[in-house]
């Protein structure tokens, strides 16, 4: 057994040194001095009686200074951890020492306070730096002892490096200054007492964000103070205020910053104020749903109070519940002024019938007092069948209304056409009319071009109307202002193509489209507005018609295809006809379409005594009938018509005649027309029974005159 050898072989020789002890006096006492020496350095306790209270390091302590500006540290031991002063502590005989660990070593030495430039000094239980260096940051002791007692603390110092470009180092940490909303408050410059005497008086410059605070709103500057008229919330943020005072021939700066806070006033301080949960909310859920209650509560600032807020579960505080299925959050927002909102959500996964026979209340409590809410959870009743029906069916009669009111908005036009198509009355039937429609316009290249081309081109060819277009189906000869009538009469509509040159004072168009007025007031023919260009100011005829009138606008290249709204909305305008009587549709296409207006000039010619040089067929037949009568040419063949009364007026404006006088005042009315007689010119009524006396041969200055409505100066007037 090594052990037991070594053992024997330590005992051995302990004896023999014990033994040569008793034998030597010198070595005895070398023996026991070395013993104390020993004892002394290892348990120093043993030899003196002294007591050392060594506090470590406080952190809260950590002192900011900037990079060559004065600073000072004082012993924290006379503030916080004994209950006597330096003065005290000097008179009973204790004495302050100081020492430093630089940053980032860990052998502590004495602070060396005889530096030949005096930077750093001891001044009672403060030591100063004029100024600090970038090289001081460390920690700093401070021990206070005598031969019986010591007690000493450790505290950091960093000196710190402004940034470029800004006034203070985002690493300070600046002092929480909180002012009153509303209230006048005074900011103070902080910790600049005693770095200058008091008959100095430094140069103060006060900063926002490092923004030389000048004509601010409601703050005013005054050395140290910076005095607010009225708190706003606004005005959070950090102020630094920048000492500059001369000390021994020096000028130092001082830089201190505080963070501003907007607190609520006291006045307003109040217990907590639950919003949810409330008697007029009821939480339903059903058996197996997942439960969510909120507990929203609003604290007002209260200065150092507590604020808390909790769910109660039949008596029983729901966060001591271990239960997986239930969970619980808290978030808080911030509010103005320092008040804020807590929202706790209480949380339970599928939940069962007992849970909603429990009671749950939400309690909040600030240092004012303490309130409770109870939510009220019931059952969550289902929803009866036929209520799901009845909504799924309105929903779907709603939906196809919309759509029908959409599709309607969209396609009118041609549901109303087509239901007209279909369903409609023919209105060609016994009405004795001959044509569907006629035409008036201004006499010029481009709407004639319209008309012949385009308009008739359209109703004609593909929708079967049966059109009246004076210089295309008039004969030559006769009256032209009855034979314009005439055909109006004889016409279901009369399109009007409007535009500048149509409503030209004593031209054509407008003796038609006044003579289509009378017609429609006569209820006879109803007129459809095309209007082909737009009209150079406001005409008071034009506005009348809009209300009871039909307008369709022409839109040009657009409205050329006979599928466009235009032929669409025209044709809603024009008559009905069946399908049945589709088979007469070119019946209008009169063989004088082309010379129409040929034979009027020729005719005029003849008239004026000019000579023809290729007669024609009709000037042959002319020949061969009597002279001593001439057949009217101008106008189609009677039919039944409506009847109205116009009065002429001959080149000289003077009112010839009227109709019979004994006329009744009802619409059986004709056009009065002259009919000469010996000397004289008789006025009578179309369609009379009275006999005219048989005219003599007329003669060509009175077909001249009654001819051509351009040749002579007459108006009429719509009695």
């Amino acid at each position: 057994m090594p052990d037991a050898h070594l053992y024997g072989k330590l005992l051995e020789n302990l004896q023999r040194f014990i033994s040569q002890m008793k034998k030597n006096k010198a070595l005895r006492m070398k023996f026991w001095f070395l013993l104390v020496l020993l004892c002394a350095i290892t348990f120093p306790g043993c030899i003196f009686s002294e007591r050392c209270d060594d506090w470590g390091v406080d952190t809260m302590k950590l002192i900011q200074v900037y990079e060559g500006e004065p600073a000072r540290i004082r012993c924290p031991l006379f503030q916080d951890f004994l209950k006597h002063n330096y003065s005290t502590a000097h008179s009973a005989g204790l004495t302050l020492m100081w020492y430093w660990t630089g940053q980032g070593k860990d052998l502590e030495e004495p602070i060396n306070i005889r530096l030949p430039d005096n930077r750093i000094n001891k001044d009672k239980d403060t030591l100063w730096f004029r100024p600090a260096l970038l090289n001081d940051t460390g920690n700093y002791t401070c021990m206070l002892r005598n031969t019986t007692f010591c007690s000493r603390v450790a505290f950091p110092l960093e000196v710190l490096r402004k940034d470029p470009s800004s006034c203070v180092s985002q690493a300070e940490k600046p002092l929480l200054v909180e002012l009153p909303l509303e209230h006048r408050e005074i900011l103070t410059c902080p910790d600049t007492d005693g770095y200058f005497p008091a008959n100095v008086t430094p140069t103060v410059n006060w900063y926002l964000a490092c923004q030389l605070v000048d004509g601010f709103t409601e703050r005013f500057p005054k050395g140290l103070n910076l005095t607010f008229l009225s708190v706003r919330q606004r005005y959070e943020g950090n102020y630094t205020c920048i000492v500059t005072y001369e000390e021994n021939g020096k000028l130092y700066n001082l830089t201190r910053t505080s963070a501003v806070k907007v607190i609520g006033s006291p006045s307003l301080s109040k217990p907590p104020s639950i919003t949810t949960p409330s008697d007029q909310i009821t939480y339903e859920f059903a058996p197996g749903e997942d439960m969510s209650i909120p507990c929203e509560v609003f604290f007002s600032f209260v200065k150092d109070s507590h604020t808390d807020i909790w769910w109660i579960v039949d008596g029983k505080n729901i966060e001591e519940n271990t239960e997986p299925r239930i969970n619980v959050t808290t978030r808080t927002i911030p509010d103005i002024a320092g008040a804020k909102t807590m929202v706790k959500l209480l949380h339970i996964k599928s939940i069962i019938p007992e849970d909603l026979k429990r009671n749950y209340t939400c309690t909040a409590s600030n240092s004012l007092g303490t309130v409770s809410r109870q939510a009220i959870v019931k059952e969550k009743v289902g929803t009866p069948r036929y209520i799901t029906e009845l909504a799924c069916g309105l929903g779907a009669t709603l939906f196809l209304v919309v759509c029908l009111i959409i599709v309607y908005h969209v396609y009118w036009l041609e549901m109303v056409l087509f239901y007209r198509a279909h369903f409609g009355t023919d209105e060609t039937i016994g009405d004795g009319k001959e044509y569907d429609v006629y035409v008036s316009y201004a006499r010029n290249a481009e709407e004639e071009e319209f008309v012949l081309v385009t308009l008739r081109g359209v109703l004609e060819n593909e929708f079967g109307y049966k059109l009246c277009i004076f210089d295309r189906d008039s004969l030559p000869g006769g009256n032209t202002m009855e034979a314009i009538f005439e055909f109006i009469q004889r016409s279901r509509r009369m399109i009007v193509v409007l535009s500048p040159d149509y409503l030209t004072d004593k031209s054509i168009s407008m003796l038609e489209f006044k003579l289509g007025i009378v017609c429609q007031n006569a209820m006879c023919t109803s007129l459809i507005i095309v209007e082909y260009k737009p009209l150079h100011g406001s005409h008071t005829t034009i506005s009348k018609l809009k209300g009871t009138t039909p307008f369709v606008r022409w839109e040009g290249e657009s409205s050329r295809r006979s599928s466009t709204r235009f032929w669409k909305a025209l044709r809603l305008a024009l008559p009905l006809r069946s399908l049945t009587t589709r088979s007469s549709w070119n019946e209008s296409c009169s063989s004088q379409s082309d010379i129409s207006l040929d034979q009027i000039q020729k005719k005029k010619r003849r008239l004026k005594g000019g000579t023809i040089t290729q007669p024609t067929k009709a000037n042959a037949k002319d020949k061969n009938t009597s002279s001593g009568a001439i057949k009217m040419k101008n106008g189609p063949k009677h039919a039944r018509a409506c009847q109205c009364c116009v009065t002429y007026c001959d080149s000289e404006n003077r009112l010839r005649s009227k109709c019979r006088a004994g006329a009744k005042p009802n619409w059986e009315t004709h056009l009065c027309k002259p009919v000469p007689f010996g000397n004289r010119t008789h006025w009578v009524q179309n369609g009379t029974p009275q006999q005219a006396p048989a005219p003599p041969p007329v003669t060509a200055f009175t077909l001249q005159q009654y001819t051509d409505l351009s040749n002579n100066n007459s108006d009429f007037y719509v009695l």
